[in-house]
C-alpha cells in the first residue's frame, strides 16, 4: 500500500479544491464486503494547461470509475492509487463504485459479531489514511470538504454518523451534510445499537453501545450525560466559538484500537469504558477525562485541523491538556493532574529518553507511515506537559485569548504551528516564538537538582539544571510536623524561574525540598541527601497527593537511571503505600513495582523476594480496607495481590468461593484475572477455562479464555497460541492482543526460550501481511519482554538491521529494545 508523502500532499493541495463528497454505503452485501459508491466534486486550479493527480481507494473489487461522465479503466488502479490525467482547469466530478473489505483489525470498516447474542456491528476508524478502505478520497487533512452520506443497512439496525441521521424506511438512512471537515474524520457506526438520548442547549446528545452491554450503559447513563454536559458548558465558557456541529453522539464500540476517536458529532470509544465489572473511582475519572479530551477535539482538530501530520500536537497535546484541566474544573473528579502525573506523564518521560524520541512539533514528517509513529507519549503526555508549563508562564487569560484568536482565524480550515504561535503572540507581550523553539522543537528531558548552601538559618537554594529549556516551577519547602513525627508540613512554596539569576534565600534548613512541586513543568527532579532521608521515613506524610506524585515519579526515574536500587524502591513502597489514600498513586506505584521492578529489573534470583514484598504490601492494603469504607483501594489491592501471587492456594480458594473474604465478590473481570494467574502457575487446565467461558461467553470472556490458554505452561498450548498469532490471520486485533498477553511469562522462561529467536522473523511477517494495527500489537504485546538478556538484545538489533520490518513494527521494536538495554543496565548497576 502506497503511503502519501508530504510533497505529494502539498502538490495536490496546490492543484485542487475539493468541495463535496456524496457517499453511499450498502452494508447488506454479506459478511466479507460492503458496497461503496462515491461522487467527488472538485476544482482544478489554474487558467490554462492540464495537470495530473490521483485519488486513493483500496477496494476488494473496483467496479467502475467515471470522470466527468467518461469511464476510466479500473485496471489502471496501481496499489491504492488511481491516476487522474490531463485534468483541465475548472469543475470536475469523479464517481467510483467498489466493493470494500470489512476489517477485523480495527482499521477502515471494522465488523464485529458479539458472541453473547450473535448480533453484528460495524463502525469506521479512518485515521490516519484508512478512509480509502471505505470510500475513494483525496485523502489528506487539508483538502476539507462537505460530506453527504447515505447508508443501506439491515432493517433492525440503526445508523449513526457525523450529522443527525434520518431513517427513510426499509433500512435506508441519510445523514445530515457535514460542514467542511477532513476525510479522516468521517464516521459511520451501524448495528442494533442500544441508545440513550437527551438534549442539551438545543442539541441532541446520545450514548450508544451494543445490546449485550445495555444494562451496564444504563447504570452509568446519568453519570455519562452529566460529565458530557459539564464539559460542554465549560468549553463554551473558555471558547468564544460555539460547538460547530449539529449533534453530539458518543458510541462505545467493540475491538477499538485507541481509547477514542474525535469524529465530529460521533465520537467513538473503546467499549471497555462501559463498565461491566467493578471499577475504581480513578477508572471512572479516566473515562471522564477521555470524554473531555475528545470533546476538546471538536475545536482542536475538527474545527481547526492541522495542515499536515507534523503538527499532530496541535490536535493531541491540546486535547490532552484540555481533557485533564476541564475534567478537574467541570466534574466531580478534581484530582486529574495527580493521575496525569503518576500514570500519563511517565509515558512521555520514557518515550523522550529513547533513541526514537522526536520534538513535540517535528519539522520533517515525510509521509503518513512516519506520522503514525508520532502518536506516542511525546505528542500526548509531553505535549500536554509543555502546554501546562506554557499556561503557567503565560497566564491562563492570555493563553485562552490566543486560542480564541486561533479559532477565529482558522475555523473550518487548516493551520500550522506558525499560525498558532502567531495567534498566541497577538495576545501577549512575551516572546512566544522563543518559548516554542525551546519547548516544541527540542528533545530530551531536563534534570533539576537542588543544592543548598550557607549556614543554618541563612540557607540558600540553587537549582542545578541539566538541559536547555527554561522552566517556571514551584519549589516546596517542608518541615517535620512537631505534633506528628510522621507528617510533613508545607513551610513555603516558592515560585522559581530556571535558570536562576542568583541563589534563593530560604532561611533555615528544611526537612525536604521538592522541586517542581505542583508538577507544573516537565523535567526529572532529584533530591539532596537530607531530603532523600526524609522521604525514606516520611513520604506518606506529605499532605498533597500531587506532591506525592512528583516524588514517586522522581523515585521511578531514579530506579530507571540506576541511581536507586530496586530493593530501596520496594522498601519505600512497602513502608508508605499502605498509608496512601490516592487511588491513582496506589495503582500507579504498584503497576511499576510489579511490571518493571519485579518482572524486569530484578534478576530471576531476586524476583521471588520482590514478589513476596509486593504480596505483603497488598495484604496490608487488604487488611486496611476490611471496614468496607475504601472499596476502590481494596479492589486495587485485590487485583495486584492476584498478579503477584507466587503460589496458587489463596487465589484458587477465592475463585472456588466466588469471593474474597470480606469482599468483594468475584465479578467476571476478577474471575478471569485469577484464572489467568492460575494458568501461569500451572494450577488450572483447559477444562476449567472452558467452564469459565461457558459462564461468561461475552467478547471479554473470549479474550480472557485466549489469554488463559496462551498462559498455560504446556508445550502444546504454547504452540497453539503461537500458530494462532503468527501462522493464521484469523485473530481479531483484540484476540491477538489477549493471546500475546498470556504467552510470555517470567515463570515460564525455560519453556518458551525457543520461541524468542522465532519471534522476530514471525513478527516481521505478520506485520507485513496484516498492517499497522497488528504490527503495533505484535511489537507491544507479543515482544518477549521477560527475556532480559544479551541474546534477546542481539537478535532484536539484527532484526532492525536486516529484516526490514514495516515502520509501525520497527518503531515498537526499537522502543522495546531500548527498554531491554535499560533493564540490563539497571541489573548490572545492582551488581556493582
Amino acid at each position: 500500500m502506497s503511503v502519501l508523502t508530504r510533497d505529494e500532499a502539498q502538490t495536490r493541495a496546490r492543484l485542487l479544491d475539493v468541495h463535496h463528497y456524496t457517499i453511499d454505503l450498502d452494508l447488506t452485501r454479506g459478511d466479507e464486503t460492503f458496497d461503496s459508491r462515491t461522487a467527488i466534486r472538485f476544482t482544478v486550479r489554474g487558467e490554462t494547461g492540464t495537470t495530473d493527480t490521483f485519488v486513493e481507494v483500496k477496494p476488494a473489487e473496483l467496479r467502475t470509475v467515471t470522470l466527468d461522465g467518461h469511464p476510466l479503466d479500473p485496471a489502471a488502479l496501481t496499489d491504492n492509487r488511481l491516476a487522474l490525467k490531463n485534468l483541465t482547469p475548472g469543475e470536475h466530478e469523479l464517481r467510483v463504485e467498489a466493493a470494500m473489505h470489512y476489517s477485523r483489525t480495527g482499521e477502515g470498516m471494522h465488523r464485529f459479531t458479539d458472541p453473547s447474542d450473535g448480533e453484528t456491528y460495524v463502525y469506521t476508524q479512518l485515521f490516519m489514511d484508512d478512509v480509502q478502505r471505505v470510500f475513494a478520497a483525496f485523502d489528506q487533512p487539508d483538502l476539507k470538504a462537505v460530506f453527504d452520506l447515505t447508508v443501506t443497512a439491515p432493517k433492525d439496525w440503526s445508523v449513526l454518523a457525523n450529522g443527525i441521521t434520518e431513517h427513510l424506511g426499509d433500512g435506508h438512512w441519510k445523514a445530515a451534510a457535514t460542514p467542511l471537515i477532513s476525510t479522516y474524520l468521517v464516521a459511520v457506526a451501524a448495528g442494533p445499537w442500544h441508545s440513550q438520548r437527551t438534549e442539551h442547549r438545543g442539541l441532541p446528545f446520545g450514548i450508544h453501545c451494543r445490546r449485550s452491554l445495555a444494562r451496564h450503559l444504563d447504570a452509568d447513563a446519568d453519570e455519562l450525560f452529566e460529565i458530557t454536559r459539564g464539559c460542554f458548558d465549560r468549553y463554551h465558557e473558555k471558547f468564544t466559538e460555539p460547538y460547530p456541529f449539529d449533534s453530539y453522539d458518543q458510541a462505545f464500540v467493540p475491538e477499538f484500537n485507541a481509547g477514542a476517536m474525535e469524529n465530529p458529532g460521533l465520537v467513538t470509544f473503546r467499549d471497555e469504558f462501559v463498565f461491566r465489572s467493578a471499577v475504581t473511582d480513578t477508572e471512572r475519572q479516566t473515562r471522564a477525562m477521555v470524554i473531555a479530551h475528545e470533546m476538546a477535539h471538536m475545536w482542536f482538530g475538527d474545527l481547526v485541523t492541522l495542515r499536515w501530520w507534523d503538527d499532530i500536537w496541535l490536535n493531541e497535546s491540546f486535547a490532552e491538556y484540555m481533557g485533564y484541566q476541564t475534567t478537574a474544573e467541570a466534574t466531580r473528579f478534581t484530582r486529574t493532574w495527580t493521575d496525569f502525573g503518576v500514570t500519563r506523564k511517565p509515558w512521555g518521560y520514557d518515550a523522550d529518553q529513547r533513541p526514537t524520541t522526536h520534538p513535540v512539533a517535528p519539522e520533517n514528517v515525510e509521509d503518513t507511515a512516519s506520522a503514525l509513529l508520532n502518536f506516542d507519549g511525546i505528542s500526548y503526555a509531553k505535549g500536554a506537559s509543555a502546554l501546562r508549563q506554557l499556561v503557567t508562564w503565560l497566564g491562563e487569560k492570555d493563553f485562552l485569548a490566543g486560542i480564541n484568536t486561533h479559532f477565529d482565524r482558522h475555523k473550518f480550515a487548516n493551520a500550522t504551528l506558525a499560525d498558532f504561535i502567531d495567534s498566541l503572540a497577538a495576545a501577549t507581550d512575551r516572546d512566544v516564538h522563543a518559548w516554542a523553539d525551546a519547548w516544541l522543537r527540542t528533545t530530551g528531558v531536563d534534570t533539576l537538582t537542588p543544592r543548598l548552601t550557607g549556614e543554618n538559618g541563612s540557607r540558600a537554594l540553587t537549582v542545578d539544571h541539566t538541559g536547555t529549556r527554561p522552566h517556571r516551577i514551584a519549589v516546596g519547602l517542608y518541615d517535620q510536623d512537631l505534633t506528628d513525627e510522621g507528617r510533613l508540613t508545607l513551610r513555603e512554596r516558592l515560585d522559581l524561574d530556571i535558570p536562576q539569576d542568583e541563589p534563593r534565600p530560604i532561611g533555615k534548613l528544611p526537612a525536604l525540598v521538592v522541586l517542581n512541586d505542583a508538577d507544573l513543568s516537565y523535567a526529572k527532579i532529584r533530591f539532596d541527601a537530607d531530603s532523600f532521608r526524609t522521604l525514606h521515613a516520611r513520604l506518606s506524610g506529605l499532605p498533597d497527593p500531587l506532591t506525592r506524585a512528583v516524588v514517586w515519579n522522581a523515585l521511578r526515574d531514579a530506579v530507571r537511571d540506576g541511581d536507586l536500587t530496586t530493593g530501596a524502591y520496594l522498601d519505600i513502597a512497602r513502608t508508605h503505600l499502605p498509608h496512601e489514600t490516592d487511588l491513582a498513586l496506589v495503582d500507579g506505584v504498584l503497576a511499576f513495582a510489579s511490571a518493571q521492578v519485579a518482572d524486569r529489573y530484578a534478576t530471576p534470583e531476586q524476583r521471588p523476594a520482590a514478589l513476596a514484598t509486593l504480596t505483603d504490601l497488598c495484604r496490608d492494603l487488604i487488611r486496611r480496607t476490611e471496614d468496607g469504607d475504601h472499596p476502590g483501594l481494596r479492589l486495587i489491592a485485590v487485583r495486584h495481590r492476584i498478579a503477584t501471587a507466587a503460589h496458587p492456594d489463596t487465589i484458587a480458594a477465592w475463585l472456588a468461593d466466588g469471593t474474597v473474604p470480606g469482599g468483594p465478590e468475584l465479578d467476571p473481570e476478577l474471575r478471569w484475572r485469577i484464572l489467568t494467574r492460575l494458568a501461569v502457575l500451572g494450577a488450572t487446565d483447559e477444562t476449567a477455562i472452558a467452564a469459565e467461558l461457558d459462564r461468561d461467553p461475552s467478547a471479554t470472556g473470549q479474550e480472557g479464555a485466549a489469554r488463559c490458554r496462551a498462559a498455560l505452561p504446556d508445550p502444546e498450548a504454547k504452540n497453539r497460541a503461537w500458530e494462532a498469532m503468527f501462522a493464521s490471520d484469523d485473530l481479531s486485533n483484540y484476540l491477538f492482543t489477549a493471546t500475546a498477553q498470556g504467552f510470555w511469562q517470567p515463570e515460564q522462561a525455560d519453556l518458551v526460550q525457543d520461541f524468542v529467536p522465532r519471534y522476530y522473523a514471525d513478527a516481521v511477517a505478520v506485520a507485513a501481511r496484516r498492517g499497522p494495527a497488528i504490527a503495533e500489537a505484535a511489537g507491544r504485546w507479543a515482544f518477549p519482554v521477560h527475556a532480559v538478556d544479551t541474546d534477546n538484545l542481539r537478535l532484536g538489533r539484527a532484526c532492525l538491521d536486516d529484516a526490514e520490518p514495516i515502520p509501525a513494527l520497527r518503531r515498537k521494536l526499537a522502543d522495546q529494545l531500548d527498554d531491554l538495554a535499560r533493564a540490563l543496565r539497571v541489573r548490572e548497576a545492582r551488581t556493582h
